[in-house]
């Protein structure tokens, strides 16, 4: 009976299954074509050209807008039907940050447009309708994230698995294009860096795709061009943060849910001052390095080593500190008895295998570093820096990673059933019990004080009687209250700990959401030793570096943003 009365809901999966697993083969099929696209345009394939790039990246953004439009009208239609919502996905910190991005993105689309129209003599027309068309596309798609990232798509299951995973690998692309562009912007500077510090014997002819004509206004198209530059990190964020989201989505289309009250974790400033502040020094402190090191870098070999030197002594002062605070809280965890949830949620394993695969992004860099100082035959004093810096970026990860998902595991902590079953009674006759002001005020509150009430504190019951009673009696009566007091006494001596905890918890996770979003700054803006420092270059030689760096640096600016997100998440949890 019961395999009969399963097979048909087994049956029906199968149709669902199929669906995923296609639609998941034609988005990878379709960023496999356009990666390579990108990469023949990148080595000057022949026949390929940048408009041939745009053009497919502009008809990939169409597409997903006419899917979005589609999508949007259907929902208009059907707004009176009450549907099933992820809470766990799409949470509001992580809308408003995805909209400051997308702001961003906005503006460079603007400079991109005012960049094509001084250069217009000498570029495809592609290249000013590309920005046309991803500014359309930015503002509808942050409009449909906001409106339906919680949805859970229980109708056209199968038409929506290919218009959302198509959304996920367009801004996939997006966001490759967006990494390879800022990289060859990156490595243009390079080189004339590496000769200021003596590395005179790398050679390579770095290419540039800069357009082949003059500029018609010589001051705006400085502008725009330098201006790009520093707003790409901003356009790499969002597309990457657009694309997970909308992983999520896909994930969850069909998925069948437990309708429980979701409880809102607001976040709040108040106990995480110590955090703060700390966190605050920290960035205000890597702010003023990363301008030094941009300033002084390439200048002179003297201030290039002085630049790598301040970078890195500062960039172990902080590691170790993110270190010592993730230890200090996993040995707080150890300390605590509390299950985790192990419940079905993709927005949360998504957050965990990011954190994992991306951070090996930045391990293989550390390790590239510290077998490049160990096979070195020359040391130049600033690069014996770079061992320590090395061994505690992996550690650090390793330990913040530990806390994090530890942390989106842990069970949020119920209301303890002693609070909950406490009575107010009246006890006759003007008896009073030995408890301290401030224990009545937390318990009874003010007005029961002020009425004259006595309270008497057991667990699930009420104590006192309102009528008779001798004196043997009554005095049987206190002595049992003051029992029960000293009882509550210790638990509210226990609920103080817990409440410290807490405190310290939360000033770990916003010292620590700081501090990664200090240590996203110098890489997104060009403060990378990893180029500059050259002894990489001498051991693997300069091409084969520079392709690992390029490759593992964009997923490991991403750990430091996307650790971010997942600590304020913590900390509202916590």
């Amino acid at each position: 009976m019961e395999k009969a009365a399963g097979s048909p809901s087994v049956g029906g999966s199968y149709p669902q299954k199929n669906a995923e697993i296609l639609s998941s083969q034609y988005g990878i099929n379709l960023f496999l074509a356009g990666l390579l696209l990108t990469f023949a345009w990148a080595v000057h394939a022949v026949g390929i050209s940048k408009s041939h790039l745009l053009s497919y990246l502009i008809t990939l953004m169409l597409i997903q807008l006419l899917w979005m439009l589609w999508y949007l009208c259907r929902s208009c239609t059907q707004r009176r039907l009450i549907r099933d919502k992820d809470t766990h996905a799409g949470a509001r910190w992580l809308k408003c940050g995805i909209t400051l991005f997308a702001v961003i993105t906005l503006i460079l689309d603007s400079f991109k447009i005012g960049y094509y129209i001084d250069f217009s003599n000498c570029l495809s027309p592609t290249e000013g309708i590309f920005p046309v068309t991803h500014a359309v596309h930015t503002i509808l798609q942050v409009y449909f994230l906001w409106c339906h990232a919680k949805d859970i798509i229980q109708s056209f299951k199968t038409l929506e698995r290919f218009g959302v995973i198509h959304s996920v690998f367009t801004n996939l692309l997006l966001w490759t294009n967006g990494v390879l562009t800022e990289s060859k912007h990156q490595l243009n500077e390079h080189k004339e860096r590496l000769i200021t510090l003596g590395f005179g014997n790398i050679t390579i002819v770095l290419d540039d795709h800069a357009p082949q004509c003059n500029c018609t206004t010589t001051t705006l198209c400085s502008v725009f061009s330098q201006g790009i530059y520093y707003l790409y990190p901003f356009n790499i964020e969002y597309h990457i943060l657009a694309s997970t989201m909308l992983y999520v989505l896909w994930k969850n289309i069909g998925r069948k849910v437990e309708h429980h009250q979701q409880h809102k974790t607001p976040f709040k400033f108040h106990g995480i001052t110590v955090g703060m502040i700390f966190g605050l020094i920290v960035l205000t402190s890597t702010i003023a390095i990363v301008v030094v090191y941009l300033i002084q870098i390439g200048r002179s070999k003297i201030k290039s080593e002085l630049a790598l030197t301040m970078f890195y002594l500062h960039a172990i002062f902080v590691l170790a500190l993110m270190c010592t605070a993730g230890i200090v809280a996993l040995l707080i965890y150890r300390l605590e008895d509390r299950s985790l949830d192990n419940s079905k949620n993709p927005a949360r394993k998504l957050d965990a295998e990011l954190l994992v695969g991306t951070a090996a992004g930045s391990w293989l860099l550390s390790w590239g570093s510290i077998l490049a100082i160990i096979c070195a035959q020359a040391h130049p004093k600033y690069t014996w820096y770079n061992l320590p810096y090395s061994v505690l970026v992996i550690i650090e990860k390793y330990i913040q990673n530990l806390f994090i998902i530890e942390s989106i595991h842990r069970e949020q902590e119920k209301v303890n059933d002693d609070i909950k079953t406490l009575r107010i009674v009246t006890i006759s006759r003007g008896s009073t019990l030995s408890l301290t002001p401030s224990y009545k005020e937390i318990y009874n509150g003010r007005a029961a004080r002020d009425r004259g009430e006595v309270p008497c504190l057991f667990k699930g019951s009420i104590c006192g009687r309102e009528n008779g009673g001798g004196a043997k009696e009554e005095t049987r009566q206190e002595s049992s209250s003051v029992m029960h007091s000293a009882s509550d006494f210790s638990f509210y001596s226990s609920n103080s700990v817990t409440n410290n905890k807490r405190r310290v918890l939360k000033n770990i996770a916003a010292f620590l959401f700081l501090c990664n979003l200090s240590l996203w700054i110098p890489p997104a803006f060009g403060c990378r030793p990893e180029y500059d420092n050259g002894l990489e270059e001498i051991v693997f030689g300069f091409e084969p570096w520079i392709i690992v760096v390029n490759l593992a640096m964009p997923f490991s600016i991403f750990y430091r943003m996307h650790s971010a997100a997942s600590l304020f998440e913590v900390n509202c949890k916590t």
